[in-house]
């Protein structure tokens, strides 16, 4: 592969983008399918392509998963920053600065918010955090707007009451969707921090050197 060509310098992202893209059109054609059936055997109209795409069960099933892994990577991102795993390569040192640790310099070719310095740079140090946080905050309303959909769209076939955002907020169930979601998440996290101190995959920057002693970070 031509190491010049855009798809080889984007490969990664391109991969994973395509990957998510898949999965989310299956997630979709299956969950359409799912809810229909459910609709169908309770004797209510099967929606449309457009409809389902609106509807609080597709909406409430992409944002709940979305929400767990945002969650994960932002406090991720800010645990790694103080916190130590002896051992592992997704750990920083136990002892000594790295590269990371050190004030940015305005060089050429540094990014514009270190040029620029005062609040910009202030806000471009913690950016990372900051990004996956808001995603986060954008998945948690939307996980609940589709919740709330989805569940008084339950209540109006059952001919019960709808409830309020309020209301709804303080009902188990959709806590039950969060927090089944959030604990798969680090414990994923912990898996890998954990495992790749014994553990390797030659080639991978999420994996310590083969020959690397077990207790070496």
């Amino acid at each position: 592969m031509n190491s010049k060509s855009f798809f080889y310098r984007n490969s990664l992202s391109i991969v994973l983008l395509f990957l998510m893209l898949s999965f989310l059109l299956a997630q979709f054609l299956t969950g359409w399918k799912t809810e229909n059936k459910e609709l169908v055997e309770n004797g209510e109209q099967a929606l449309n392509i457009t409809q389902y795409l609106q509807s609080g069960h597709f909406i409430q099933a992409t944002f709940e998963n979305w929400e767990s892994e945002f969650l994960q990577m932002m406090l991720y991102v800010l645990l790694t920053v103080s916190l130590r795993q002896k051992g592992s390569s997704e750990s920083k040192p136990l002892e000594g600065e790295e590269e990371v640790d050190k004030e940015p310099q305005p060089h050429p070719n540094a990014p514009w918010p270190v040029k620029k310095g005062g609040i910009w740079l202030k806000i471009y140090k913690h950016s990372l955090s900051l990004a996956f946080g808001i995603l986060f905050l954008i998945s948690f309303i939307l996980h609940f707007y589709g919740s709330l959909k989805d569940y008084n769209t339950e209540q109006i076939s059952k001919n019960e009451p709808v409830v309020s955002a309020l209301q709804y907020i303080s009902e188990s169930r959709f806590w039950f969707e969060s927090f089944q979601n959030w604990q798969s998440e680090f414990l994923a996290v912990a898996s890998l921090v954990i495992l790749s101190i014994w553990l390797r995959e030659k080639g991978s920057p999420e994996s310590k050197p083969v020959d690397m002693a077990y207790d070496e970070n």
